[in-house]
């Protein structure tokens, strides 16, 4: 991006609000302008997860009992039936008893949030989140 093609604007804020907000960003910003776009591409990332017809990426993580019957054969099969949007997995031992399952996801956002809640929805899987961010192509 070229200097010439970034804008200035004023933004009317509350004094209370600026300073939290200031505090908030002070470690992992150097300025308010950083934080305020990478505020804006997320918000327009959250928009494009609505858009079911958007493509998305993102990351699947699933705490479970490995010793729950048949439910390791069942994400299994879950994810063979939706094998299109699954692109890698990196499966750790938390303790004896427990398991966690990182998969990194991409495909349309409706069609992600039906494989995760089928996934979340097994018994034995205690904890679920997907995470989503945008393929970058709305950024160009």
């Amino acid at each position: 991006m070229k200097v010439a093609d970034l804008l200035r604007f004023g933004v009317s804020i509350d004094k209370e609000l600026l300073e939290k907000f200031d505090k908030m960003i002070q470690n992992s910003y150097n300025n308010r302008s950083e934080a305020i776009r990478d505020l804006i591409r997320d918000k327009l990332v959250e928009k494009q997860w609505d858009d079911s017809e958007d493509v998305v990426a993102g990351s699947l993580t699933l705490v479970y009992d490995h010793h729950q019957r048949e439910l390791s054969k069942k994400m299994l099969e879950i994810q063979h039936k939706y094998h299109h949007l699954f692109a890698s997995n990196l499966h750790v031992h938390l303790n004896h008893d427990f398991c966690l399952e990182v998969i990194v996801v991409k495909g349309k956002a409706q069609e992600l949030q039906e494989v995760t809640n089928k996934l979340i929805g097994l018994k034995g899987v205690h904890h679920g989140k997907l995470s989503i961010t945008s393929t970058g192509d709305k950024f160009k």
